[in-house]
């Protein structure tokens, strides 16, 4: 969840350094502290998330370049976008539970249908141990509600997350088109790229049927790419 719009100063500063404050953590160029693009103060929850940040700022060189700032760009999500929304933001990720990815299963071909089962059920039921919350697959692909309080505990769970949290739980949930598999890299079920694989098995059928598409690879990558960050995001935010 990123935007720091087409917003590239040139650099103006020597060092990039943390700063703890009554309110949490600063990241200073030269004493001066980091504003958001809507002019908040960036402060970070965790020394760990203020840190990755100011080494960001470090590494720029004659101009600041936001696509190789990608833990700034969440902080100024989380503080410029979730905070002032952070219930609808959340209400919208919880959504993804009555329609997850993991719950429509094709009917066929039937070596489809195994590798979906072997793959995908384990996740449910660790959803069921883990988080309390049995989902049930369907076949198909239209709309099948489940059960009002699986959804109802799932909210619970996305709104108990802090800005920061959210934000980069937003890109799990949203990459991976799956609530379940977004808590279950939230929460170190299997190792990030495992469950990005997971979440990625249509996808990956479709290639070994019908060959690769560069393109299609090409927008993976970046995708995969956004995923691995958000879950190192979540994890320094904690």
């Amino acid at each position: 969840m990123n935007d720091m719009s087409d917003w590239k100063p040139k650099r103006f500063w020597k060092q990039a350094a943390v700063a703890e404050t009554a309110e949490g953590y600063a990241v200073e160029l030269d004493g001066r502290p980091v504003r958001t693009p809507a002019k908040a103060p960036l402060l970070l929850p965790t020394r760990a998330l203020a840190e990755a940040i100011a080494a960001e700022w470090d590494a720029q060189e004659s101009e600041v370049d936001p696509i190789n700032m990608p833990f700034t760009r969440t902080a100024n999500a989380a503080i410029d976008k979730v905070r002032i929304q952070q219930a609808e933001v959340a209400d919208m990720l919880a959504a993804y539970g009555d329609s997850d990815l993991l719950c429509y299963r094709a009917d066929s071909p039937a070596e489809l249908v195994e590798l979906q089962a072997q793959t995908w059920d384990p996740a449910l039921d660790w959803a069921a141990e883990t988080l309390g919350v049995r989902l049930r697959p369907v076949q198909g692909v239209m709309h099948q509600p489940q059960p009002a309080s699986a959804i109802e505990t799932l909210t619970r769970k996305v709104h108990a997350l802090n800005p920061f949290q959210l934000a980069a739980f937003h890109d799990l949930v949203s990459l991976s088109g799956s609530l379940v598999l977004g808590f279950a890299a939230a929460l170190n079920w299997r190792k990030a790229d495992e469950i990005w694989q997971i979440s990625r098995l249509d996808e990956t059928w479709q290639e070994e049927q019908w060959g690769p598409d560069d393109e299609a690879r090409a927008l993976a990558a970046v995708k995969r790419a956004a995923f691995l960050h958000a879950k190192a995001a979540y994890d320094i935010s904690t």
